[in-house]
């Protein structure tokens, strides 16, 4: 039984030394924390989708708020729109452009669970390249959101929270259709 939990550590090792690099996490900084902390969500967002029932996309809690399929979608969408914010163009076929109805429009496109899982994936590797390609001396470059100022830095930092505002949302729901979070198990 040891031998096979220091198996599984070493692999676990391996594993880490093996996809640290690839996603850009071994920055230092205020991005480098920021990618850390967005693949977490990433990990539990995904996690969410792939464990909620199809029939779940559909549960809202009440009129006029968005159901779980509506949220991950909306997850999707601003993570093409956020970069586009920042002159990233997001991948022409989303449609996204730094115009937020185009990001209302690709949220209201009719997708199944199976479509909505395969978003979120390109959409959180598309957020993930515009986060590592950002270097330290365009953080302080000053931008226009939403007709207030702020910055690139500031725009991340959004990105991030907007993340964990959702996430936390989702668990809500999950827990709401009886589901428990695959990492609380």
């Amino acid at each position: 039984m040891k031998k096979l939990h220091r198996l599984a550590i070493a692999f676990s090792a391996v594993a880490l030394l093996v996809t640290v690099p690839a996603t850009g996490q071994t920055r230092d900084g205020v991005m480098g924390d920021l990618l850390k902390d967005t693949a977490e969500v990433e990990k539990k967002v995904l996690a969410l989708a792939n464990a909620m029932p199809e029939s779940a996309y559909a549960w809202r809690p009440g009129d006029g708020v968005r159901s779980a399929g509506e949220v991950f979608q909306h997850i999707a969408s601003d993570n093409y729109f956020l970069p586009a914010v920042l002159d990233v163009p997001a991948p022409k076929e989303t449609g996204i452009t730094k115009e937020f109805k185009t990001a209302v429009a690709f949220e209201k496109r009719p997708m199944n669970k199976a479509a909505v899982i395969a978003e979120l994936e390109k959409s959180f590797a598309f957020l993930r390249t515009s986060m590592t390609a950002t270097t330290d001396a365009q953080l302080n470059t000053p931008i226009d959101m939403f007709g207030q100022k702020s910055t690139t830095r500031g725009v991340w930092i959004t990105t991030a929270t907007h993340l964990h505002e959702h996430l936390g949302q989702l668990i809500a729901y999950a827990r709401s259709n009886k589901l428990v979070p695959p990492w609380s198990k």
